[in-house]
């Protein structure tokens, strides 16, 4: 199934919305499988599942264990790197929302 460019941009502005793992498994989902009949793009698919992973998503985990055998070892570093750079630059949406009274 070949996701669209569109479908990128829902996920993404539910994760700006207040990051789930669930949001950012799916855009890992998105990369691994096929964006808009490009093909997958895995540096990006483990950035995401990367992050869902440390916010305890065990499907992320396992996907991104899984990928790791179809990458190079640069690629693996890059999206480690690429994960931690937006982990720096989005933290304040990993916050829990506040209960409401």
């Amino acid at each position: 199934m070949a996701f669209t460019d569109t479908e990128v941009t829902e996920a993404k502005d539910a994760i700006h919305a207040g990051a789930q793992p669930e949001d950012l498994f799916r855009l890992g989902l998105i990369y691994s499988t096929d964006l808009e009949d490009r093909g997958p793009d895995f540096v990006e698919a483990h950035k995401w599942f990367n992050l869902a992973a440390m916010m305890g998503s065990l499907p992320a985990k396992a996907y991104r264990d899984e990928i790791k055998f179809e990458m190079s070892d640069e690629d693996v570093t890059l999206a480690q790197r690429a994960a931690r750079g937006w982990l720096a630059e989005n933290r304040e949406l990993l916050k829990p929302a506040k209960a409401a009274a």
